[in-house]
């Protein structure tokens, strides 16, 4: 896995490193529009679940079991953006390639989505890390280090 040209927003005090992962994704019917081609909001169920993996690929446990063990309230979208090129159809299989770069308690994923080669979308998302207020609301805390130190230690 490479690192992609741009390194994202990591701020200075953060681990600047970046991690990748890539999965493969079948478009089914459910997710395309009359005319068969993927229904774009679709895209953005695709990169959650593509953001979760990273996660899941470099700590070895699933998003829920993450949230448990590292006391967070989530993983909160701020910011998105998304191009789309090239429509994949029903029935095709996708690749889906995310890259994560983290600050302190942001971090940056950036995914691409290839069909045979071929670019069919790319989009950016920034999240925060969050634990709970104590007043039934979240902030944003740290990214916890033992979290970056998987993701440092993975990338090796």
């Amino acid at each position: 896995m490479s690192a992609p040209e741009k390194s994202g927003e990591a701020s200075k005090d953060a681990p600047q490193f970046v991690y990748s992962n890539t999965r493969t994704v079948r478009i089914e019917w459910g997710d395309c529009d009359p005319a068969g081609i993927i229904f774009n909001p679709r895209y953005f169920e695709i990169f959650d679940a593509a953001t979760a993996a990273l996660f899941e690929s470099a700590l070895g446990i699933n998003k829920r079991r993450m949230l448990e063990a590292y006391g967070s309230a989530g993983i909160p979208l701020l910011k998105t953006e998304a191009r789309f090129v090239k429509p994949p159809r029903f029935g095709d299989d996708i690749s889906v390639e995310s890259t994560i770069a983290f600050g302190r308690s942001s971090f940056r994923v950036e995914h691409r989505v290839m069909l045979d080669g071929q670019l069919c979308a790319e989009a950016a998302e920034t999240r925060v890390w969050a634990v709970a207020d104590g007043n039934g609301g979240i902030k944003s805390a740290p990214v916890p280090a033992a979290i970056l130190e998987r993701f440092a230690a993975e990338r090796r």
